[in-house]
């Protein structure tokens, strides 16, 4: 099946299951009649005996028809509905008041411009949990306070990071927060597998440390690198080692500035449309080198289309002391 989303003040697109496209008009020479009851010549082959001229009532015309082509799902909507009311933990009082800024699967599918496969693994790409019939996103301290229960208790039982076992992450944890929520962090910086009929995880190293560094850097404008990545590496559990490639659409790296700096940058809070996302870009920082631009435009990138055929259409490439960077196009104001 086929349906059109969108609100009142978007551009329609048309979603199947899994695909999202964008809906053009497109005129056409040929026109188009609508005939009630109308045969077709192979029709009228068949009834042979009646060879009389038929009067057909035209309905109506039309000389155009809806051009589809498959775009990026707009997704943004999505993370920004979640956002309204974030989850902060069982005892939040504001949290029991209201359904108001809560969304079932079918209010999102109501309002997002997306296919239903593109929303669902969109919320998996966003760690969202459905709690009472609600989707919703972990308050980023409640998520640091749930991470932080596992990670103590996997060094305190000197467990290894890559065989966590969920039934004693339970019973352990279980009086401090809901199991559902225990499970949910572990699946979230976790792979589940099991082993002799035990459920366990394996603890996704880069991004228990990708979350660390976003608590460091969230109150801080910007930071010197070298102090960051030493408190950085101190502040991660023991046996987790810290790398820069673990930040990448997360953190931007001022390698020009003495010393030299870091802050936080999040590829989720830049527009989504090509152009403007580009002069965010730009605005931030004049000259991009293609290691340091590439992932915050990875994800404009449409079906085979290279991070190097955008840069091409939306920058201006020179050379700085021997190195490729890019500029815009166009002045930024």
């Amino acid at each position: 099946s086929l349906v059109i989303r969108g609100e009142k003040d978007e551009q329609a697109v048309l979603c199947s299951k899994d695909k999202t496209y964008e809906m053009k008009i497109a005129d056409t020479s040929n026109m188009l009649l609508c005939v009630p009851g109308c045969k077709t010549p192979e029709q009228l082959k068949a009834d042979e005996e009646s060879c009389d001229i038929i009067h057909a009532q035209i309905a109506g015309f039309s000389n155009n028809y809806w051009e589809l082509r498959r775009c990026r799902p707009k997704l943004k909507k999505l993370r920004k509905l979640l956002m309204e009311d974030p989850y902060e933990g069982p005892d939040c009082v504001k949290d029991q008041a209201s359904a108001a800024s809560k969304y079932t699967t079918e209010d999102l599918l109501n309002v997002v411009q997306a296919s239903e496969e593109e929303i669902m693994h969109q919320l998996q790409v966003l760690d969202a949990c459905q709690i009472e019939g609600y989707w919703r996103i972990l308050n980023f301290d409640y998520e640091v306070k749930l991470l932080n229960h596992v990670t103590q208790l996997i060094d305190s039982e000197s467990w290894s990071f890559s065989k966590v076992p969920l039934n004693i992450c339970l019973q352990e944890l279980g009086p401090l927060e809901p199991t559902e929520m225990i499970e949910h962090i572990l699946l979230s910086y976790g792979r589940k597998y099991t082993d002799g009929g035990e459920v366990y995880f394996e603890m996704n190293e880069d991004k228990i440390c990708r979350t660390t560094a976003r608590m460091l850097l969230q109150n801080a404008v910007k930071f010197n690198l070298a102090d960051f990545q030493e408190v950085w590496q101190q502040s991660v559990p023991e046996g987790l080692t810290t790398r820069l490639d673990q930040l990448k659409g997360l953190a931007l790296v001022d390698r020009n500035s003495r010393p030299e700096t870091i802050c936080l940058l999040k590829v989720e809070d830049l527009p989504e449309d090509n152009q403007e996302r580009f002069n965010s870009l730009f605005s931030i920082r004049e000259k991009w080198t293609e290691e340091d631009i590439t992932p915050y435009i990875q994800d404009l990138c449409a079906e085979k289309q290279t991070v190097g055929a955008l840069l091409t259409k939306y920058a201006r490439s020179s050379m700085l002391n021997g190195v490729k960077v890019y500029n815009s196009r166009r002045p930024i104001s």
